[in-house]
C-alpha cells in the first residue's frame, strides 16, 4: 500500500535542544529515524524542518529535506510539506517523531495499513497495553476506544475509570491502553486540520489529537504488534539510550 511517512525534527526542542542532532555511534539521532522509515515500506521519506542545521546533517547523508516555517506542532508541520509537495488529497502520511531512533519499521506499515482500511476515519494511531506503573503517570497517554476501535477520547487521567479500585490506589491496567504518538493522516485532512482553533479539551489536556475528536471526526486505533523502545526527550533517556547499546556492544 502506497504512503509517505514526514519526519517533522525542530532544534529548540524545550526538554533537549538539539537532539534530532545528537550523536549515537557516531551518526545524529535524525539519520536513524530516517533509517528506520526507509527499512518501511514507505514510497517516500521527508525530514520537515525549519533548522538549516538541521537541514545540513539530513543533506550531508543525502536524505530528503522539506525547509518549512516555524510551527506549534509537528502536524502543522507536516500539513505544510504536504501542500508544498502537491500530494492528492487521498495520500496517506505517516507523522514519525525525529526523536524515535528505534523505532520498528513495521509500526509505520501498521498505521498506515490502520487508516487505509478505516475509510471512516480521518487519522490513525497506534497503542499498547498499558503497563501497571503508568495508570496514574500523566506522562502516560491513555484511550479508550468504541467496538470498531474508532477513539472516543485521549487522556493523560486513569480511563475508563476502575471505580472501587482507583480510588483506593490499586494500580489494575487489565483493559487499559496507551497511545503511541505514531499518526497517519489522509492529505485533505491535513488541510482542514489547519484551519481550526485549538479545542478546550486539547488544551486542558495538552494533547493535539484531542483537536480532532472536538471537530467531530475520527480516529482509527489499532493495537500495536510490538511495543517500541521509549523515544528520546531528555538528556537521561539519551543516557539510557547509550548505556543499553554500548552494553549489547560489550556482548
Amino acid at each position: 500500500m502506497a504512503y509517505r511517512v514526514v519526519i517533522p525534527a525542530r532544534y529548540a526542542s524545550t526538554r533537549f535542544p538539539g537532539k534530532p542532532l545528537i550523536d549515537i555511534q557516531g551518526k545524529p539521532m535524525i539519520w536513524h529515524v530516517y533509517q528506520r522509515a526507509l527499512e518501511s515500506h514507505a514510497d517516500e521519506v521527508v525530514v520537515a524542518t525549519d533548522d538549516q542545521r538541521i537541514a545540513d546533517a539530513v543533506m550531508a547523508f543525502d536524505g530528503y529535506v522539506v525547509m518549512t516555517h516555524e510551527h506549534n506542532s509537528g502536524t502543522d508541520r507536516i500539513a505544510e510539506v504536504s501542500n508544498s509537495l502537491g500530494w492528492p488529497d487521498d495520500t496517506i502520511v505517516v507523522n514519525l517523531q525525529g526523536d524515535e531512533p528505534l523505532i520498528p519499521p513495521e509500526l509505520l506499515d501498521q498505521v498506515a495499513n490502520t487508516l487505509a482500511d478505516r475509510p471512516q476515519a480521518s487519522m490513525s494511531t497506534l497503542a499498547v497495553p498499558l503497563d501497571e506503573h503508568q495508570v496514574f503517570d500523566s506522562n502516560a497517554v491513555k484511550v479508550v476506544t468504541d467496538k470498531d476501535g474508532l477513539a472516543l477520547y485521549f487522556s493523560r487521567a486513569a480511563i475508563p475509570w476502575r471505580r472501587g479500585e482507583f480510588e483506593k490506589g490499586i494500580e489494575n491496567a487489565s483493559g487499559l491502553y496507551r497511545h503511541l504518538g505514531l499518526y497517519a493522516y489522509r492529505a485533505d485532512f491535513l488541510k482542514r486540520y489547519v484551519t481550526w482553533d485549538m479545542a478546550p479539551i486539547e488544551a486542558a489536556e495538552s494533547l493535539e489529537q484531542l483537536r480532532v475528536l472536538w471537530q467531530g471526526e475520527r480516529i482509527a486505533v489499532s493495537i500495536a504488534d510490538q511495543s517500541p523502545p521509549t523515544g528520546i526527550d531528555t538528556e537521561e533517556d539519551y543516557q539510557r539510550l547509550l548505556a543499553q547499546l554500548n552494553a549489547v556492544s560489550v556482548e
